[in-house]
Protein backbone atom coordinates (compact mmCIF):
# COMPACT_ATOMS: atom_id res chain seq x y z
CA UNK A 1 0.00 0.00 0.00
CA UNK A 2 1.32 3.29 -0.84
CA UNK A 3 1.64 6.54 1.03
CA UNK A 4 -1.02 8.15 -1.46
CA UNK A 5 -3.47 5.10 -0.44
CA UNK A 6 -2.89 5.20 2.90
CA UNK A 7 -3.28 8.98 4.03
CA UNK A 8 -1.53 11.79 6.08
CA UNK A 9 -3.33 10.30 8.71
CA UNK A 10 -2.24 6.59 7.98
CA UNK A 11 1.18 7.75 7.47
CA UNK A 12 1.73 9.85 10.71
CA UNK A 13 0.10 6.46 12.94
CA UNK A 14 2.97 4.67 10.78
CA UNK A 15 5.36 7.03 11.60
CA UNK A 16 4.44 6.60 15.20
CA UNK A 17 4.29 3.17 15.51
CA UNK A 18 7.89 2.78 13.88
CA UNK A 19 9.48 5.80 16.36
CA UNK A 20 7.82 3.73 19.31
CA UNK A 21 9.04 0.50 18.40
CA UNK A 22 12.75 2.39 17.61
CA UNK A 23 12.53 3.59 20.87
CA UNK A 24 11.93 0.33 22.36
CA UNK A 25 14.27 -1.20 20.74
CA UNK A 26 17.55 1.10 21.31
CA UNK A 27 18.13 -0.17 24.57
CA UNK A 28 18.68 -3.99 23.47
CA UNK A 29 20.40 -2.86 20.85
CA UNK A 30 22.91 -1.29 22.73
CA UNK A 31 23.03 -4.52 24.57
CA UNK A 32 23.82 -6.51 21.91
CA UNK A 33 26.78 -4.19 20.58
CA UNK A 34 28.28 -4.35 24.05
CA UNK A 35 28.01 -8.11 24.21
CA UNK A 36 30.41 -8.24 20.85
CA UNK A 37 32.41 -5.56 21.70
CA UNK A 38 35.57 -6.13 22.38
CA UNK A 39 36.17 -3.00 24.63
CA UNK A 40 34.03 -0.12 24.64
CA UNK A 41 34.64 2.72 26.98
CA UNK A 42 35.36 5.83 25.91
CA UNK A 43 34.39 5.81 22.16
CA UNK A 44 31.13 6.36 20.32
CA UNK A 45 31.87 2.62 18.71
CA UNK A 46 33.31 -0.15 19.96
CA UNK A 47 36.90 -0.55 19.01
CA UNK A 48 36.44 -3.97 17.91
CA UNK A 49 33.99 -7.34 17.82
CA UNK A 50 34.08 -10.77 19.33
CA UNK A 51 31.87 -13.32 20.34
CA UNK A 52 34.61 -14.64 23.15
CA UNK A 53 32.17 -13.32 25.97
CA UNK A 54 28.88 -16.15 24.22
CA UNK A 55 32.08 -18.48 24.24
CA UNK A 56 32.36 -18.30 27.83
CA UNK A 57 28.87 -17.85 28.95
CA UNK A 58 27.86 -21.25 27.07
CA UNK A 59 30.92 -23.04 27.92
CA UNK A 60 30.17 -22.45 31.61
CA UNK A 61 28.45 -25.28 33.55
CA UNK A 62 26.87 -22.71 36.47
CA UNK A 63 25.52 -20.67 33.36
CA UNK A 64 23.61 -23.84 31.73
CA UNK A 65 22.75 -25.36 35.25
CA UNK A 66 20.78 -22.29 36.14
CA UNK A 67 19.19 -22.48 32.52
CA UNK A 68 18.19 -25.33 32.86
CA UNK A 69 16.91 -25.61 36.33
CA UNK A 70 14.64 -21.92 35.54
CA UNK A 71 12.90 -24.40 32.75
CA UNK A 72 12.54 -26.91 34.73
CA UNK A 73 10.98 -24.72 37.65
CA UNK A 74 8.69 -22.91 34.58
CA UNK A 75 7.95 -25.87 33.07
CA UNK A 76 7.09 -27.69 35.91
CA UNK A 77 5.20 -24.81 37.50
CA UNK A 78 3.03 -24.22 34.27
CA UNK A 79 2.09 -27.89 34.01
CA UNK A 80 0.55 -27.59 37.67
CA UNK A 81 -1.53 -24.86 36.72
CA UNK A 82 -3.30 -26.37 33.40
CA UNK A 83 -3.64 -29.62 35.45
CA UNK A 84 -5.09 -27.70 38.24
CA UNK A 85 -7.03 -24.90 36.31
CA UNK A 86 -8.58 -25.97 33.37
CA UNK A 87 -10.73 -28.23 35.01
CA UNK A 88 -11.46 -25.71 38.06
CA UNK A 89 -12.38 -22.99 34.70
CA UNK A 90 -14.57 -25.57 32.78
CA UNK A 91 -16.63 -26.58 36.28
CA UNK A 92 -16.91 -22.84 36.95
CA UNK A 93 -18.17 -21.84 33.62
CA UNK A 94 -20.41 -24.19 32.60
CA UNK A 95 -22.06 -25.84 36.14
CA UNK A 96 -21.39 -22.53 38.47
CA UNK A 97 -21.27 -19.26 36.24
CA UNK A 98 -21.98 -16.82 39.65
CA UNK A 99 -18.94 -17.96 41.05
CA UNK A 100 -16.83 -16.37 38.03
CA UNK A 101 -17.61 -12.63 40.05
CA UNK A 102 -15.93 -13.99 43.50
CA UNK A 103 -12.75 -15.90 41.38
CA UNK A 104 -12.14 -12.54 39.57
CA UNK A 105 -11.54 -11.32 43.06
CA UNK A 106 -9.63 -14.12 44.40
CA UNK A 107 -7.14 -14.64 41.44
CA UNK A 108 -5.76 -10.96 42.02
CA UNK A 109 -4.40 -12.49 45.46
CA UNK A 110 -1.14 -12.98 44.20
CA UNK A 111 -0.10 -9.69 43.35
CA UNK A 112 -1.96 -7.86 46.72
CA UNK A 113 0.98 -10.02 48.86
CA UNK A 114 4.48 -8.08 47.88
CA UNK A 115 6.85 -10.77 46.93
CA UNK A 116 8.74 -9.87 49.58
CA UNK A 117 6.01 -9.93 51.89
CA UNK A 118 5.17 -13.60 50.70
CA UNK A 119 8.98 -14.61 50.77
CA UNK A 120 8.92 -13.94 54.81
CA UNK A 121 5.78 -15.92 55.00
CA UNK A 122 6.96 -18.90 52.94
CA UNK A 123 9.85 -19.00 55.04
CA UNK A 124 8.24 -19.39 58.33
CA UNK A 125 6.00 -22.16 57.21
CA UNK A 126 8.15 -24.19 55.15
CA UNK A 127 11.45 -23.86 56.26
CA UNK A 128 11.62 -26.65 58.78
CA UNK A 129 9.24 -29.18 60.00
CA UNK A 130 7.63 -32.04 58.32
CA UNK A 131 7.42 -29.60 55.25
CA UNK A 132 10.90 -28.07 54.78
CA UNK A 133 11.28 -27.28 51.51
CA UNK A 134 13.22 -23.70 51.18
CA UNK A 135 16.22 -24.28 49.17
CA UNK A 136 14.13 -26.87 46.63
CA UNK A 137 12.63 -26.27 43.50
CA UNK A 138 9.00 -27.71 45.39
CA UNK A 139 8.73 -24.52 47.02
CA UNK A 140 9.39 -22.61 43.78
CA UNK A 141 7.05 -24.80 41.49
CA UNK A 142 4.45 -23.26 44.21
CA UNK A 143 5.38 -20.07 44.50
CA UNK A 144 5.76 -19.75 40.10
CA UNK A 145 1.98 -21.83 40.43
CA UNK A 146 0.23 -19.07 42.33
CA UNK A 147 2.16 -16.13 40.15
CA UNK A 148 1.14 -17.73 37.17
CA UNK A 149 -2.88 -18.16 38.25
CA UNK A 150 -3.91 -14.95 37.27
CA UNK A 151 -2.16 -14.90 33.49
CA UNK A 152 -3.31 -18.41 33.29
CA UNK A 153 -7.23 -17.48 34.60
CA UNK A 154 -7.71 -14.55 33.01
CA UNK A 155 -6.84 -15.80 29.24
CA UNK A 156 -8.52 -19.01 29.35
CA UNK A 157 -11.68 -17.16 30.98
CA UNK A 158 -11.59 -14.55 28.17
CA UNK A 159 -11.20 -17.73 25.65
CA UNK A 160 -14.28 -19.68 27.50
CA UNK A 161 -16.22 -16.87 27.43
CA UNK A 162 -16.04 -16.11 23.37
CA UNK A 163 -16.32 -19.56 22.52
CA UNK A 164 -19.87 -19.66 23.99
CA UNK A 165 -19.13 -22.65 26.54
CA UNK A 166 -22.88 -23.98 27.48
CA UNK A 167 -24.16 -23.65 23.64
CA UNK A 168 -21.12 -25.42 22.56
CA UNK A 169 -21.13 -28.39 25.40
CA UNK A 170 -25.35 -28.75 24.67
CA UNK A 171 -24.43 -29.04 20.88
CA UNK A 172 -21.94 -31.67 21.39
CA UNK A 173 -24.01 -33.38 23.45
CA UNK A 174 -27.30 -33.28 21.32
CA UNK A 175 -24.79 -35.20 18.39
CA UNK A 176 -24.25 -37.89 21.20
CA UNK A 177 -21.27 -37.14 23.20
CA UNK A 178 -21.19 -37.52 26.91
CA UNK A 179 -19.79 -34.87 28.81
CA UNK A 180 -15.94 -35.73 29.31
CA UNK A 181 -16.49 -36.40 25.53
CA UNK A 182 -17.29 -32.89 24.59
CA UNK A 183 -14.82 -31.23 27.15
CA UNK A 184 -12.06 -32.77 25.58
CA UNK A 185 -12.99 -33.02 21.83
CA UNK A 186 -14.59 -30.06 21.41
CA UNK A 187 -13.91 -27.22 23.74
CA UNK A 188 -9.91 -28.22 24.83
CA UNK A 189 -9.10 -27.86 20.86
CA UNK A 190 -11.34 -24.55 20.76
CA UNK A 191 -9.01 -23.37 23.98
CA UNK A 192 -5.76 -23.64 22.31
CA UNK A 193 -5.18 -20.18 21.39
CA UNK A 194 -6.17 -18.93 24.52
CA UNK A 195 -4.07 -21.78 26.29
CA UNK A 196 -1.14 -21.14 24.45
CA UNK A 197 -1.22 -16.98 25.19
CA UNK A 198 -1.82 -18.13 28.77
CA UNK A 199 1.56 -20.64 28.64
CA UNK A 200 3.28 -17.86 26.85
CA UNK A 201 2.61 -14.46 29.11
CA UNK A 202 3.09 -16.99 32.03
CA UNK A 203 6.50 -18.49 31.24
CA UNK A 204 8.00 -15.11 30.00
CA UNK A 205 7.24 -13.61 33.47
CA UNK A 206 8.76 -16.91 35.30
CA UNK A 207 11.39 -16.66 33.56
CA UNK A 208 12.50 -13.67 34.54
CA UNK A 209 11.26 -13.84 38.33
CA UNK A 210 13.73 -13.15 40.61
CA UNK A 211 12.36 -12.45 44.24
CA UNK A 212 11.28 -15.47 45.29
CA UNK A 213 14.00 -17.64 43.74
CA UNK A 214 16.34 -15.41 45.16
CA UNK A 215 15.02 -15.43 48.78
CA UNK A 216 13.80 -19.18 48.98
CA UNK A 217 16.41 -20.98 47.34
CA UNK A 218 19.53 -18.24 46.39
CA UNK A 219 22.04 -20.60 45.55
CA UNK A 220 20.89 -23.74 46.63
CA UNK A 221 19.11 -24.43 43.23
CA UNK A 222 20.67 -21.26 41.58
CA UNK A 223 17.99 -20.31 38.72
CA UNK A 224 18.85 -17.80 35.75
CA UNK A 225 17.99 -14.45 37.01
CA UNK A 226 19.82 -15.56 40.25
CA UNK A 227 23.02 -16.72 38.40
CA UNK A 228 22.98 -12.92 36.80
CA UNK A 229 22.41 -11.48 40.31
CA UNK A 230 25.18 -13.10 41.38
CA UNK A 231 27.42 -12.43 38.13
CA UNK A 232 26.58 -8.72 38.34
CA UNK A 233 30.12 -7.92 39.34
CA UNK A 234 31.84 -9.60 36.63
CA UNK A 235 32.18 -7.89 33.12
CA UNK A 236 29.61 -5.97 31.46
CA UNK A 237 30.26 -7.48 28.49
CA UNK A 238 29.06 -11.07 29.99
CA UNK A 239 25.98 -9.89 31.78
CA UNK A 240 25.67 -8.25 28.33
CA UNK A 241 25.96 -11.64 26.71
CA UNK A 242 23.31 -13.50 29.50
CA UNK A 243 20.85 -10.87 29.00
CA UNK A 244 20.56 -11.19 25.38
CA UNK A 245 20.72 -15.06 25.63
CA UNK A 246 17.84 -14.66 27.79
CA UNK A 247 15.72 -12.47 24.91
CA UNK A 248 16.84 -14.33 22.31
CA UNK A 249 15.27 -17.83 23.84
CA UNK A 250 12.12 -16.26 25.00
CA UNK A 251 11.69 -14.54 21.29
CA UNK A 252 12.61 -18.05 19.49
CA UNK A 253 10.13 -19.68 21.95
CA UNK A 254 7.61 -17.23 21.40
CA UNK A 255 7.91 -17.32 17.77
CA UNK A 256 7.89 -21.06 17.65
CA UNK A 257 4.55 -21.06 19.78
CA UNK A 258 3.37 -18.91 17.14
CA UNK A 259 3.89 -20.87 14.14
CA UNK A 260 2.61 -24.17 16.20
CA UNK A 261 -0.70 -22.31 17.06
CA UNK A 262 -1.86 -21.66 13.49
CA UNK A 263 -4.40 -22.82 12.07
CA UNK A 264 -4.03 -25.46 9.49
CA UNK A 265 -6.08 -23.79 7.23
CA UNK A 266 -3.76 -20.58 7.19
Amino acid sequence: MSRAELGPVGVYHRVVAYLLFAILLLPLLGTLIYSISSSWSATIMPSGFTFKWYIQLWSDPRFLNAFGQSLLVCVGSLILSVVLILPLLFVVHYHFPKLDALMNILILLPFAVPPVVSSVGLLQLYGSGPFAMVGTPWILIGCYFTVALPFMYRAITNNLQAINLRDLMDAAQLLGASTWQAAFLVVLPNLRKGLMVALLLSFSFLFGEFVFANILVGTRYETLQVYLNNMRNSSGHFTSAVVISYFFFVLVLTWAANILNKDKSE
